[in-house]
């Protein structure tokens, strides 16, 4: 059950608040043995038939069936009937065990205990009381079926079957119900986060349908106002003619014709004159004003190409964590997804959860002194975070006991832990520690590989995976969905590939002609992803090895020769469909893989992204960066 790591985690905290520690550590043992997860039908069957009838614990074996029979009272009828009739099958055959085992004491102590409440229920029980004291009576008529293996075996299946299909359709206990109301506490709120931001696009629509109106009103009113001016200028127009012709009328009667042409150059010529002119002006300059204008537009037409090439990311929720004080480094979602550990290059680690129903129990900031390279949870609990830092360390911290529980030192020749992957099976994880180089920019600080294999119980070093004689800085590694196989990319461009069972190198290729910033198995398991300092992603086929599934160009995002920030790296979410990248820019860039789409484009930082993660689960991916901020998105 998915809600099941939610309820553990309810019943540590209150083991803790009460006090109850000897309680808390058998739990914390129970849950280390814990191959599953709510009922378990095969766990039940080896308890009846391999511990409790065997053992002849008599009270432990009533004391299962009664909770059961309580566990299952408001089931249909005829699953009860079906109850009822195990029930007295497996007590009988507790007593034919024991027969064939020669304890009859066990039957006589048994139905001394139970005696009385089996007559008042089932009075077939009566029979049953003679049994220890009949010779053989796995002869007797009624009592030899109970004595064959065919009937044990149907036994045991009729009680497999019961079970499994009780337990498929059971109800849930109450403190798992409390995590399913939290989901569907958060669930509301992504849906009135979802509804706010569609008022608030609704309103700004109505906003701008009113401005729109607004704008109309006005242009009517100028219209009627210059059509009102026109009228009078033609009126005005009229009557200065009209006194043009009377004047005229004057002039001509005193036969003045000299006055006359000087009234006509006046009155008629120089108007006409500044009219044409004035045209022309205007004229130009509308050509030059629509050739601007057409040259905005295809600019912006331009602008929105490339937009359209990425588009925003539509949002369902954003939170945003500004607990650190510099640049972040690094940052990774726990196994569940509950908690998240951010890191930045003042050597700050800070673990929180993003969702406010969450329990904040585990919230910590850790010191570490110096910078941190890499962060790891481990893969089968949110219980312990691994940190790996610029001095050569690498730390254990319990979040449960918030404290670290193990510092180790790498060797001092390679101080730098640029990597850490737990295997997601075996209780080991590999460090990527490389020495100090000679050069000046970052790949060329970085001197030799070394790769470590560790042991999570005892803490000790357990054996150096081969690289060769001085083998190029390994920059990120990842293990396979069944760890039997690790892949390490290195600062040479090659791709080496590592069998964890036999410690040995099993293949290489040179994957890039720059160094490897970042690896990852694709989800299928048969590919595998690199993210050239070059800025170049590659899908390499695990099957044909050297053949290229599908590849990006991201230079303009993530090219290492413009990155202000150490290297990039990449992330894949749980379907494996959707790559997310740091950037040099404000935005982080999400290409669709073995997709004709270009990509989509997170909402902007106010500086340019160091780190990113997606949800082991859910389409929620983290960005960290420069600007100090850790933004949780949550996208559709």
């Amino acid at each position: 059950m998915e809600n099941m790591l939610y309820a553990e985690e309810l019943v540590r905290e209150f083991l803790v608040f009460r006090g109850f520690t000897t309680t808390l550590q058998s739990f914390e043992k129970e849950l280390a043995t814990d191959v599953g997860k709510g009922f378990q039908v095969e766990k039940i069957l080896d308890l009846v038939f391999s511990i409790y009838i065997p053992k002849f614990q008599a009270e432990s074996l009533v004391d299962l069936l009664s909770f059961f029979k309580q566990c299952f009272s408001s089931s249909e009828t005829a699953h009860i009937e079906a109850l009822l009739k195990l029930h007295v099958s497996i007590l009988r055959y507790y007593i034919v065990y024991a027969i064939q085992s020669r304890r009859k004491d066990k039957v006589v102590e048994f139905f001394d205990a139970h005696g009385t409440n089996l007559l008042q229920n089932d009075q077939e029980w009566a029979s049953w009381f003679a049994i220890p004291y009949l010779k053989n009576p796995h002869l007797e008529p009624q009592f030899r079926m109970y004595f064959t293996k065919e009937w044990y075996n149907a036994l045991h299946l009729s009680v497999r079957n019961f079970l499994s299909k009780m337990f498929n359709g059971t109800r849930i206990p109450a403190l798992l119900k409390i995590s399913s109301e939290r989901i569907t506490v958060n669930h509301l709120k992504k849906d009135i986060k979802q509804l706010n931001l569609k008022l608030s696009e609704l309103q700004a629509l109505l906003e701008e349908k009113e401005a729109q109106l607004s704008q109309s009103r006005s242009n009517a009113l100028l219209q009627a106002e210059v059509g009102i001016l026109a009228t009078n200028s033609s009126s005005k127009f009229a009557a200065a003619n009209a006194e043009e012709n009377s004047i005229s009328r004057r002039v001509k009667s005193t036969s003045d014709l000299g006055k006359i042409n000087s009234i006509q150059d006046q009155s008629g010529d120089m108007p006409a004159e500044d009219f044409h002119s004035t045209s022309r002006v205007d004229s130009h300059l509308s050509g030059s004003e629509r050739s601007h204008d057409l040259i905005a537009a295809q600019e912006t037409d331009g602008e929105m190409h490339r937009d359209e090439d990425f588009p925003e990311v539509k949002v369902e929720f954003q939170e945003r964590f500004l607990g650190h004080t510099s640049p972040i480094s690094r940052c990774r979602f726990s196994a569940s997804g509950d908690n998240i550990a951010s890191a930045s290059v003042d050597g700050t680690v800070r673990i929180w959860t993003y969702d406010s129903s969450a329990p904040a129990s585990r919230n910590a900031t850790i010191y570490c002194g110096a910078e941190v390279l890499s962060l790891e949870w481990d893969c089968k609990s949110d219980r312990l975070l691994l940190i790996g830092t610029a001095d050569g360390c690498i730390k254990a911290w319990n979040v449960d006991a918030k404290r670290v529980v193990c510092d180790l030192n790498s060797n001092r020749e390679f101080p730098s832990v640029l990597d850490i992957k737990c295997s997601p099976v075996e209780p080991i994880f590999v460090s990527a520690a490389a020495s100090r180089g000679h050069g000046t920019n970052y790949i060329d600080k970085l001197g030799f590989a070394s790769l470590t294999v560790w042991n999570m119980r005892s803490w000790k070093a357990m054996t150096v995976l081969p690289l060769g004689k001085d083998p190029p800085a390994i920059t990120s590694v990842c293990f396979n969905h069944n760890g039997k196989l690790l892949a390490a990319a290195a600062t040479d461009g090659m791709i080496h590939m590592f069998d964890m069972s036999a410690g040995l190198q099993i293949t290489g290729w040179p994957a890039h002609d720059s160094a490897i910033s970042s690896v990852h198995f694709g989800p299928d398991e048969t590919s595998i992803f690199s993210l050239g300092a070059d800025g170049k992603i590659f899908e390499w086929s695990l099957h044909n090895q050297g053949k290229i599934l599908w590849s990006r160009n991201c230079s303009r995002f993530c090219n290492f020769e413009n990155s202000l920030h150490c290297r990039h790296e990449m992330a894949l979410d749980a379907n494996g469909k959707r790559l997310l990248l740091t950037s040099n820019s404000v935005r982080a860039p999400i290409y669709q893989v073995r997709d004709c789409t270009t990509g989509m484009r997170t909402l902007p930082h106010s500086a340019c992204v160091t780190t990113v993660d997606w949800h082991p689960t859910l389409p929620i991916f983290l960005t960290g960066s420069a600007d100090n901020s850790v933004r949780v998105t949550s996208i559709s």
